[in-house]
């Protein structure tokens, strides 16, 4: 069982940002999957790294978009940076030996996909259509 499954109304209606979002929630699901099975601090560092990592890549993707197109993203850029400053304190909090950080890791990574692709990355998805990214 997953914790978070992608749906349909999901899509931002480009294709590579769409699989980012997928493989996001593929890190959201290992994670829950590992607490389930008792294994979530063997895990937690890993999903961290490569949370941290692959949040990068992608707004860094994402926010390409927006410069070629033009499209106005303050507030876009802005809460991107807001969300790599919260990973990034999460991931040294473990490295720095705090434990009980599964849940709230798990809860971040759940608000976060919930509420920003389905909110502000839906913003974006008829101006970059309009300027020929799908």
């Amino acid at each position: 069982m997953e914790l978070f499954t992608w749906v349909p109304s999901m899509r931002v209606g480009v294709e590579v940002l769409d699989q980012d979002h997928k493989k996001l929630i593929h890190i959201l699901n290992r994670l829950y999957q590992g607490m389930k099975n008792g294994q979530g601090k063997d895990i937690l560092g890993r999903t961290l790294d490569q949370l941290v990592e692959y949040t990068k890549f992608h707004f860094a993707r994402e926010e390409g978009f927006f410069d070629k197109t033009a499209y106005q993203a303050v507030e876009h850029k802005r809460e991107h940076r807001e969300l790599i400053k919260q990973a990034e304190q999460l991931q040294s909090r473990h490295k720095a030996g705090e434990s009980a950080l599964s849940v709230e890791t798990l809860e971040f990574l759940k608000d976060w996909l919930n509420i920003h692709i389905q909110s502000t990355d839906k913003k974006y998805s008829s101006h970059l259509n309009a300027n020929g990214i799908f």
